[in-house]
């Protein structure tokens, strides 16, 4: 099967559950034999991204549509054809991940350019990740005070869903057209620790977008994300 048909929805399915369960098992099939998280997140925020945008019934590419999906990243310093029929449900208008900045691979060449208040940056934020949608904020701060949905999210260790981000204190308006957020947290366990690597943020073109079953099927798959990389 030709990769880009992995974002095809059937017919058949109709609930979010039921949605949610084959982009989960599209997503392990897409990353079976990989492990480099770059690779891995690229494909999820386009996956989740493009099957959103086939699956009008509940989101679509109109009034409902996801607009962004993807990843941030965090490191601690030591450490088919879519579907283009309009529907009035939420269109997913993004999809990304924000990844903690110690996971991004450093200057080989250029060390020296690497000022102190630019190191300082990158232990307290997170730094944008593979994402489909416009584009975003280049990073996210996380400490001493952490700032939107993605920051609450990373602090407090689970997933932030958002109504309706104009009554949500501090929210990061990356695209003004955003009406519903959901982040979920990236939490890797390693030597009995939880360690938060990033986070996985969902906006939405609806106020009311997300709902506990969207809830539900992205924390599997931010579970099977963390669970299938090297980090």
């Amino acid at each position: 099967m030709p990769h880009a048909d992995a974002s095809l929805v059937p017919d058949s399915i109709k609930t979010k559950s039921e949605f949610w369960t084959h982009v989960h098992d599209q997503l392990e099939i897409l990353m079976g034999g990989q492990r480099h998280w770059v690779s891995n997140l690229s494909n999820a925020a386009s996956l989740i991204y493009n099957s959103l945008q086939a699956f009008p019934s509940n989101f679509g590419d109109g009034e409902r549509s996801v607009n962004w999906c993807g990843e941030s990243l965090h490191f601690p310093p030591l450490v088919s054809t879519t579907q283009s029929t309009k529907s009035d449900r939420p269109a997913p208008s993004l999809s990304s991940f924000y990844l903690i900045s110690s996971l991004f691979p450093q200057p080989r060449f250029t060390d020296a350019s690497m000022d102190p208040q630019s190191q300082t940056r990158a232990s307290t934020n997170m730094l944008l990740g593979p994402f489909s949608g416009r584009p975003a904020c280049q990073w996210i701060e996380v400490s001493p005070r952490p700032r939107g949905v993605c920051g609450d999210a990373f602090v407090k260790r689970s997933t932030v869903l958002v109504l309706d981000v104009l009554t949500y204190p501090g929210h990061i308006a990356c695209d003004g057209d955003t009406k519903s957020e959901i982040v979920c947290p990236l939490i890797l366990r390693k030597g009995g620790e939880d360690i938060v690597v990033g986070v996985l943020d969902l906006d939405c073109l609806a106020i009311g977008g997300f709902d506990a079953d969207d809830q539900v099927g992205l924390e599997r798959i931010v579970a099977l994300i963390i669970r299938s990389c090297d980090w």
